[in-house]
């Protein structure tokens, strides 16, 4: 799943002076002008598609209380550790928070097993999940978070747990946070150095080193 927050990285290059001018101009749409900055800042994409991704930035789909909730999972799945930070510094909860709305169909099986899991909560610690205990809430995660081991009633549960960690991976490892902890350098330009020692001495030219 691409992370298309995390792509206008890849067009962060300086937008051409011309494309300033003419989107300045006395006449253009102030908001036309915006549209055009930000398409140009994001070589490929068309202004409709800049417009698509701001609306759903500044749309809102989870309230509070779930994405507190979506937080606490989201770093009981990838916590903080001695390499890197968890998956709430790496934005996860934001991550998800667009991509239910950039792809709809996530939305009816998150709000659910959200529901689902302050249910259980409530059954059992007598409180919302995001309110119990931190032991209370492993327990309750370890019901739903091995597939092969979990009870037939709990399938609800496990189906919105896998959900929730395939879309926690996803913005993790999409993120900057998550690229260094992998390790994941990418294309980079080469450094020259000469020519290795070892191929100059078998050709008898090591005086040139």
């Amino acid at each position: 799943m691409n992370r298309r927050e995390s792509l206008k990285a890849i067009g962060l290059t300086a937008i051409g002076t011309g494309i300033l001018l003419e989107a300045c101009k006395p006449g253009k749409d102030v908001k036309e002008a915006v549209v055009n900055k930000e398409s140009a800042a994001q070589p490929g994409r068309q202004d409709f598609e800049v417009e698509r991704d701001k609306a759903l930035k500044e749309a809102k789909f989870f309230d509070e209380h779930e994405m507190t909730t979506i937080a606490i999972l989201a770093d009981i799945i990838i916590p903080k550790d001695e390499k890197s930070g968890s998956a709430t510094d790496a934005k996860v909860p934001d991550f998800i928070e667009f991509i239910v709305k950039d792809m709809p169909k996530h939305q009816i099986p998150m709000r659910g097993g959200l529901k689902w899991l302050d249910i259980q909560s409530y059954n059992r610690f007598q409180q919302p999940f995001s309110k119990a205990a931190s032991a209370q809430q492993l327990s309750l995660i370890d019901e739903i978070a091995y597939p092969q081991k979990a009870k037939p009633n709990m399938a609800q549960g496990v189906a919105f747990f896998n959900l929730m960690r395939d879309l926690t991976a996803s913005g993790f490892y999409t993120s900057e946070i998550g690229v260094k902890d992998i390790g994941y350098a990418g294309n980079q330009p080469n450094k020259w150095e000469g020519v290795p020692k070892d191929v100059l001495k078998q050709y008898g030219m090591e005086d040139m080193a």
